[in-house]
């Protein structure tokens, strides 16, 4: 699905295929060029190793945003099931900053509590940074449309 200039939203496609990875999406976005999709502004993907080099590829100016939703489910499955939520509160910090300083200095108030016990979801935030700052670059309206609700747990 896309949203054109004017804000409408488009279907552009259904694919299938048995083994989704970064050689089956560059041949999607191809496919999409040539049926004459021209630019893509921003692309918000998931985690896919090798997806966003397959977008800027086919579309070199694209903005490539990782999912939010996707980076908190998958910090998530480091933590054990009755911190889930305090861990999920407290990266909220870091996705609903206002500013992208604010945010880097939410990330590092996160390490500082939660490294010494899960280490893993500071450095997953980090080495995915490039794709998530992008998001502190739209307007707080935006942001608020796009992010999950804190998950709920028993």
């Amino acid at each position: 699905m896309g949203v054109n200039l004017k804000g409408d939203k488009e279907f552009l496609g259904l694919w299938i295929e048995q083994n989704e990875g970064a050689k089956f999406w560059l041949n999607v976005l191809t496919e999409l060029k040539n049926r004459g999709v021209a630019d893509i502004f921003i692309a918000c993907c998931d985690g896919l190793s090798g997806f966003p080099q397959a977008i800027v590829t086919v579309y070199p100016r694209t903005q490539v945003k990782l999912c939010i939703v996707h980076m908190v489910r998958s910090s998530l499955t480091y933590v054990s099931w009755k911190e889930r939520r305090q861990v999920a509160k407290d990266l909220r910090t870091i996705f609903q900053a206002a500013t992208l300083e604010q945010a880097e200095t939410a990330l590092d108030r996160f390490a500082e509590r939660c490294d010494k016990q899960y280490p893993t979801i500071s450095r997953q935030w980090r080495r995915n940074w490039d794709h998530v700052s992008p998001f502190f670059a739209f307007p707080q309206e935006t942001k608020r449309s796009s992010t999950p609700p804190t998950p709920s747990y028993p």
